[in-house]
């Protein structure tokens, strides 16, 4: 063997077949000095007559992950990965891509312009630029119809799925499924079997196929998309493989890719990408060992435990869900079934991972059975007394080395650990309802809570399927403390004259799922109710306060679970609730109280209720709360349903002058009166631009 090396990419033979080694750690992204060398070594494989044919392999864990997304922000930098591809189709000698790991992206597309692939067992390919904003920009939408046919290629085109080597072996993505011990050896012979061979992916036609199947592939595509720009533009340029010349697609798929590439919806929704890698970063945790956990204790069977039961067990943890009453225990077992159904019948889950899930769940009343487990989380009623005496119980009960950990969503995490008397090994897990769909756990970092603990929870985090955003101890911690602020400033609107329907369809607008008085309806408003009794005895009376809710409480009207709530659900099935004309008649008789109602505009809503979480975010940043702006915006996005599609309420924001979210902020501020403080808003959006 003789080998030269290059900073990203090695050039090596073996007899008459070169190995291009791709080897720009730690996941091979195509980066622009990828694509330069890429471009030299197939020249290179081209010109020695000794050469019959090339490999790209990967170096470290994968083929190529994907295109370098830092670039797709600016103007990409010579050579685009086009020119690579047309570089391997001209070359008079096969090349052949032995993919291990992944080939996502731009990977999969280098992958598709060579002659053959060969893919290791459990490598997975894949084009998921629609879930960037964008569409496969180098061939993916022209190549892959030719291999699996338009209705499936639009179907694995729009989701952006994944799909394993036994799969795509199956769908025609791939030629051949090796073991990856043999990948190299097995994409040389293959590389060899093609000798003064080309197999151009352009120069095949499009397999047979149903109109029929198109057209439902497209409208399902679409529906899924939601109606997004770049889920439109992938089925428009998938179809256009049957209907344009080879090289035409191309040119017009190119052209999309390069428009929506800089779009707005894109660069929102890279943000996003680059905050949740982040959000796995935690500074000073890396000389740190994580405890071992396999054995997880859930203290409380209501929803919450169950849920938080479910996902641990689907996670490959043994779980020992625990509860005191036994009749809610015994319901336990049939609601995690349920759960775990719903994760199948979404094809989540396929169902023999289901069914070994819930047989790795054991029940017991007694709480004496949690003692020798790895970690145990309590997730009793939220009331501080019951979460102090259970937390008191586990501290003397759990061996020495387990992590204890609450899933209050509120409560002092600080006052918490100190009942347990082993502070240091007590950390927060906020996790979301429903817990088995939310990707968002609010991992609380406690005062003394250990570095080896808190790796820990990120990694645990990680084996569940969550997305952790790392928080301090407060009030509400990130997503709970802003939403109140958020919450408030509405039901301060409601004083004014504004109605429940018009505030949630205006903040519906912004980019909210739903708006506060709908996401109140279904969580339930005693709830918060319980909070403003707790802090009644402590709130200054010079505090603004609006009694419109607590009197909802008194009527019983609870929200979707009572039938009504700041909406009426009789009637209405599973679908939102009406206007209620009780709600409005309360609502007007408060705002007479305040005096004159008026009539507030869309527009002000939005402003105001935007300048409340700004204000609050900026707070929450400079105390430490959160360590980031993006955080801030993964809990929003992740948490309460704001559109990943727009980035969050800061990165909006941040697209705005400096002169209009200080007036947001403003008009926030003085609907609050007396307390507010305000925050650094404009520092907090210049390091989000920057």
């Amino acid at each position: 063997m003789t080998a030269s090396a290059a900073p990203v990419i090695r050039f090596e033979t073996e007899g008459d077949v070169a190995f291009i080694v791709i080897d720009n750690p730690p996941v091979n992204a195509g980066s622009t000095a990828v694509r330069s060398g890429l471009r030299a070594a197939i020249s290179r494989l081209a010109a020695d007559p000794e050469l019959v044919a090339g490999v790209l392999i990967g170096a470290g864990n994968a083929f190529i992950a994907g295109s370098d997304i830092k670039e797709f922000g600016k103007p990409l930098e010579q050579p685009e990965l086009p020119a690579v591809i047309a570089d391997i189709e001209t070359c008079p000698k096969p090349v052949v891509a032995a993919i291990h790991g992944v080939a996502l992206g731009g990977g999969f597309e280098l992958a598709l312009g060579c002659d053959g692939r060969v893919a290791a067992t459990g490598a997975v390919v894949g084009l998921p630029e629609v879930q960037l904003g964008m569409i496969p920009g180098a061939g993916g939408t022209q190549r892959l119809p030719r291999l699996t046919g338009l209705a499936r290629a639009i179907d694995l085109i729009v989701s952006g799925r994944r799909v394993k080597a036994g799969e795509a072996v199956g769908f025609g993505m791939v030629d051949k499924v090796v073991d990856g011990a043999h990948l190299r050896d097995q994409a040389a012979a293959y590389a060899r079997s093609l000798c003064g061979t080309k197999r151009r992916l352009g120069d095949l036609p499009l397999p047979a196929e149903d109109a029929a199947a198109i057209a439902d592939a497209e409208a399902t595509a679409l529906k899924s998309g939601r109606g997004r720009q770049a889920a439109r533009e992938a089925v428009a340029s998938v179809l256009r493989a049957a209907s344009l010349p080879f090289a035409e697609g191309l040119k017009q798929e190119r052209e999309v890719f390069q428009r929506l590439r800089m779009s707005e919806e894109a660069a929102a929704l890279r943000y996003n990408f680059f905050a949740e890698r982040a959000a796995f970063r935690v500074d000073g945790l890396e000389q740190h060992t994580a405890r071992a956990v396999r054995r997880v204790g859930v203290v409380g069977a209501a929803t919450m435990g169950i849920g938080i039961a479910a996902v641990f067990a689907i996670g490959g943890f043994e779980v020992t869900l625990t509860d005191t009453n036994a009749e809610v225990l015994d319901r336990a077992a049939g609601r995690i079934a349920q759960t775990v159904g719903d994760l199948v019948r979404s094809g989540r889950l396929e169902a023999e991972a289901a069914a070994s899930a819930t047989g790795r769940i054991a029940y017991a009343v007694d709480t004496e059975a949690v003692s020798e487990v790895d970690l145990v989380i309590e997730a009793v009623f939220e009331e501080l007394s019951v979460k102090l005496s259970v937390m008191e119980k586990l501290g003397s009960l759990i061996r020495p080395g387990a992590i204890i950990a609450s899933n209050t969503s509120y409560l002092d995490l600080d006052a918490l650990a100190t009942a347990s008397g082993r502070a240091r090994d007590v950390i927060g897990l906020h996790f979301f309802a429903p817990v088995h769909r939310m990707r968002l756990l609010e991992v609380v970092r406690g005062a003394e809570t250990l570095p080896n603990v808190l790796k820990t929870a990120l990694g645990v985090a990680r084996s569940i399927g969550k997305l952790p955003v790392v928080a301090g101890v407060c009030e509400g911690f990130i997503g709970n403390r802003i939403y109140a602020k958020y919450r408030t400033q509405c039901e301060y609107m409601l004083e004014e004259g504004a109605l429940p329907h018009e505030i949630d369809a205006a903040v519906e607008g912004l980019g909210f799922a739903m708006g506060p008085f709908v996401v109140s309806d279904l969580s339930g408003l005693d709830i918060a109710w319980l909070t403003r009794k707790r802090k009644a005895a402590t709130r200054d009376p010079r505090e603004r306060y609006v009694r419109i809710a607590d009197r909802l409480c008194e009527m019983g009207r609870l929200g979707r679970k009572t039938g009504a709530g700041w909406y009426d659900y009789a009637n209405t099935g599973s679908g939102r609730g009406k206007v209620d004309p009780t709600v409005t008649e309360i609502v007007r008789e408060e705002a007479a109280l305040k005096g004159e109602a008026r009539t507030l505009t869309a527009e002000e809503i939005q402003r105001r209720a935007l300048g409340a979480i700004l204000n609050e975010a900026a707070l929450i940043v400079e105390e430490g709360i959160a360590r980031s702006a993006a955080e801030v915006d993964l809990v929003l996005v992740n948490g309460y349903g704001f559109s990943k599609f727009r980035g969050g309420p800061l990165f909006v924001a941040s697209r705005m002058s400096e002169a209009e979210t200080s007036a947001m902020v403003d008009m926030a501020g003085q609907a609050t009166g007396f307390g507010f403080r305000r925050g650094n808003v404009a520092e907090l959006l210049r390091a989000l631009r920057a």
